[in-house]
């Protein structure tokens, strides 16, 4: 079955001077010349998104969307009609934004955050903005120490609210993040808690150890490309590290400690060098 708004893995069927044709379940469905992939012939198989054409007919793309049915992304408005809206989907033909579907009524130019879904009467992509009927902590998917998707949505008082993989809602609490995030804004992270009222708290990054064996490959090739000297320690300020490091303090120390036992680098009052050896 050829899942609309999303990617199918189709056998192509025959070449014609407009592009080829596609096996969809029984029905043929044009890949346009321009999205025809060097080398391409019959019998080939192709990963290709489907959506339908301003005609209604079911068109295939090598091209790249924003997002597919079920995502939630933000998209920028590219016109206004009296019928709702039409958005930047990342593809030739953008995506349809309702009137009935809209928050407040959208204005070309603005950007917005909206879920992709297929609309029941037409069975084609839409999208909307009221998606956080979609969007509950009543029966998780996720437990701690998961590594999720993150989702910016909204700026509070206490952090970040975040969208946890197109499903959840988390905080993102500013003592965890050393940058200005903006909505829409896509990062990965994991899950530091559950709380009894299912509420959840989420930490950028990478989990536990393997977050620190990542970065210890960047720590030693930044010593590298400065001269195996670099001027920061235990002392220095989070946000400095965070914005030379890309990792909080807590990353860094870890780092460092280990490295040290490993004998790779050296601690001196003012910072760290490279050992010899290296």
């Amino acid at each position: 079955m050829v899942q609309v708004g999303n990617y199918n893995k189709l056998k192509v069927v025959k070449e014609v001077d407009f592009g080829f044709y596609l096996d969809g379940d029984g029905t043929e469905i044009l890949l346009p010349k321009r999205f025809v992939p060097a080398g391409l012939k019959v019998d080939d198989e192709l990963e290709v998104f489907i959506y339908h054409d301003n005609d209604g007919r079911l068109t295939a793309t090598t091209q790249k969307p924003l997002g597919v049915v079920g995502d939630i992304v933000m998209m920028k408005v590219r016109t206004v009609t009296h019928q709702g809206a039409f958005l930047d989907w990342g593809l030739m033909k953008d995506i349809f934004v309702p009137i009935s579907q809209q928050e407040v009524r959208m204005k070309e130019g603005q950007s917005h955050l909206v879920m992709i879904y297929i609309d029941e009467q037409t069975g084609r992509a839409a999208a909307t903005a009221k998606f956080s009927k979609h969007i509950s902590n009543h029966d998780l998917t996720i437990k701690v120490n998961d590594p999720v998707d993150l989702l910016v949505y909204q700026k509070t008082d206490l952090g970040y609210k975040v969208i946890i993989n197109n499903k959840h809602m988390g905080l993102l609490h500013f003592n965890e993040v050393f940058q200005d995030l903006e909505e829409g804004q896509q990062l990965k992270g994991f899950i530091k808690t559950i709380r009894p009222d299912n509420k959840i708290d989420v930490v950028p990054g990478q989990r536990g150890f393997k977050k620190v064996e990542d970065s210890e490959s960047k720590i030693l090739r930044l010593l590298k490309e400065n001269n195996n000297y670099l001027p920061y320690n235990d002392k220095s300020d989070p946000e400095a590290i965070y914005s030379f490091f890309e990792m909080s303090k807590k990353t860094f120390k870890m780092t460092l400690g280990t490295l040290y036992k490993q004998q790779k680098i050296n601690i001196t009052q003012t910072g760290f060098t490279l050992n010899e050896e290296d």
